[in-house]
């Protein structure tokens, strides 16, 4: 768990989170309910009732472990799956249950979604369970819950329910929730552009295996040049994670300072609350002590080291775009001239090129091709400013949208090779 979180209290955890799901459409007015088992046995859950996009502290309901409650409502009528459950994972320590659209789709068809599409959904979800159909509120429904988590599944479709997903904090359960609506949209998403491509174990393993290390360094005082890049860094992550370029866990973010230095978002820290002082400084190969920086963070000191003009650099989640990295399908960016000047042709990297020093990424991506699709994880951005590579990514999304979008109304008609010839002279592109 985050250490702020630690101190958090448990109806302030609650509302902020279902407030955090409700702003993001991943359920409904309604709909859904959180909880939080203490320590002490008591369990802290969302309202029967009341409106979950105006949550207020107040409002939370605390079951104590003698079956008596405490709150100004009755507690959610969904409680009894929430104890059932926790009743048989004594390791929970928090649940979600919410109606997000992609999850509900596959809970209404009687699937689960692969979660072996992303290495990062496969290590925080893991394999997902599925529960067959109770009416709400019963003491069936609780049972039929419970005895797909005591096999260990932590992420449970719920048929024609929605989904419930546990984990050892409130912060892990929403990570694994989130991610496993993520995992839901990008496969429905690549299923309009072919067959979707998942990863093997092997994959899987070399994925789990691969983790750079950084030797040490106490560093001096930041200048005003590195404050800029961290207020600008912290400004584009929150955008990003608000616009559903990024999720909470999954995206990195860096900016160049100097010849060998840059700042660069720091490993497994929420995307949504990151502050000035969570970025990790690499500077001559070396991380400031007491940090851990992105996984990528080798990735990107390649890139800088080839490419001097190049100043900033994004790895994210953005769901269309991600949906070409699991197929076959082309991002075409000849679909208007703002997509063809800012994404230039769109490659796609190899699964396992991103696990090495870095070296043969950088090779592969440049000023003139700042775009790549890294398959089945996510994409590549590269910019000469922060918001140069930020714009680039909002393009990029909108351009995998529009091609998604437009394959029920007929083929995509690209500019034509004499129109691309006319944007190159035009605007001075090698």
């Amino acid at each position: 768990m985050n250490s702020r979180a630690k101190l958090v209290h448990p109806r302030d955890e609650l509302m902020e989170m279902m407030s955090r799901i409700y702003r993001y459409r991943m359920t409904t007015t309604s709909g859904g309910n959180l909880s939080i088992r203490d320590a002490n046995g008591d369990v802290w859950i969302t309202p029967s009732r009341v409106d979950k996009g105006s949550l207020r502290r107040e409002d939370i309901v605390c079951v104590r472990s003698n079956g008596t409650s405490e709150g100004l409502h009755p507690p959610s009528s969904e409680l009894p799956f929430h104890q059932a459950v926790y009743a048989v994972r004594p390791d929970l320590g928090a649940i979600v249950h919410a109606h997000p659209v992609a999850l509900v789709a596959f809970s209404i068809v009687g699937q689960v979604p692969n979660t072996r599409l992303f290495h990062q959904a496969r290590h925080v979800c893991g394999q997902g369970g599925f529960a067959p159909y109770g009416l709400p509120g019963s003491a069936a429904l609780g049972e039929e819950i419970a005895t797909v988590f005591k096999q260990n599944f932590n992420c449970v479709i719920l048929e024609n329910h929605g989904v419930a997903v546990g984990g050892a904090d409130m912060q892990e359960a929403f990570h694994r929730f989130e991610m496993f609506e993520f995992t839901a949209k990008t496969i429905i998403k690549a299923s309009q552009l072919g067959d979707v491509h998942y990863l093997g174990d092997e994959q899987l393993k070399r994925s789990q295996e691969w983790l750079p290390t950084f030797e040490e360094f106490d560093r001096g005082s930041a200048d005003s040049c590195e404050k800029e890049a961290r207020r600008q860094l912290a400004d584009f992550i929150r955008r990003g994670y608000q616009q559903r370029l990024l999720i909470s866990e999954a995206g990195s973010f860096s900016a160049r300072l100097d010849e060998d230095s840059f700042l660069i978002t720091p490993r497994r820290l929420d995307r949504g609350a990151v502050e000035l002082d969570d970025f990790v400084l690499i500077s001559k190969g070396m991380r400031e002590r007491g940090k851990l920086p992105s996984r990528a963070a080798q990735n990107h000191q390649a890139i800088y080291r080839r490419y001097p003009q190049i100043t900033a650099i994004v790895n994210a989640s953005p769901i269309n775009g991600t949906a070409f990295s699991v197929t076959d399908s082309p991002c075409d960016s000849r679909t208007i001239p703002e997509s063809y000047l800012f994404l230039r042709e769109v490659q796609k990297i190899p699964f396992g090129m991103q696990f090495g020093n870095g070296e043969d990424l950088a090779r592969r991506v440049s000023a003139r091709q700042p775009i790549a699709l890294l398959e089945n994880d996510g994409v590549l951005v590269l910019g000469t400013s922060i918001l140069d590579a930020f714009d680039r990514l909002e393009v990029l999304e909108s351009t995998a949208e529009a091609l998604i979008n437009s394959r029920p109304l007929g083929r995509v008609a690209p500019m034509s090779e004499q129109v691309i010839k006319e944007l190159a002279a035009a605007f001075s592109l090698d």
